[in-house]
């Protein structure tokens, strides 16, 4: 079988594939925003035992995994480190909605989850890293620093 047509149709993303991976980060970073809301609007009507997850924001998650694992396909060194940052996103979530969880149950306001901020910086400065390091390696510059 050959490799570069392993996931079929999939595959039409190949030449672009850092940059669809940039667009997974950015639509995380808005499901974020948006689950940060719907929790904190859930605590106000309901309290602690209304807030439920925010499903959009979950699958958003699943796919920067299936995302990264992906590029693991494509490229082994920066998909595993996109893999291994994709996956710390989804585990920091996890614990930040359990998080919020707790502060609704000790009636506190609902803070922000700084986990997984930190962690999706991550993912977002190592993807930024990818998609630009074409420009990058062709200017004189980078040329002059390497």
């Amino acid at each position: 079988m050959n490799p570069d047509t392993m996931f079929g149709p999939l595959d039409v993303l190949l030449p672009h594939v850092e940059y669809v991976f940039l667009v997974l980060v950015l639509v995380n970073a808005v499901t974020r925003f948006l689950a940060q809301r719907h929790y904190v609007s859930q605590y106000r009507d309901g309290g602690a035992d209304a807030i439920d997850r925010y499903a959009i924001h979950d699958l958003s998650n699943v796919l920067l995994v299936l995302g990264a694992f992906y590029f693991t396909t494509i490229t082994l060194h920066a998909g595993t480190i996109l893999s291994v940052l994709a996956l710390t996103v989804f585990i920091t979530d996890f614990f930040e909605f359990e998080a919020r969880k707790v502060e609704a149950r000790k009636e506190e306001e609902l803070g922000r989850p700084k986990g997984a901020l930190a962690a999706w910086t991550l993912v977002l400065a190592y993807a930024l890293f990818q998609s630009l390091f074409l420009i990058l390696e062709q200017s004189a510059l980078w040329g002059n620093i390497v």
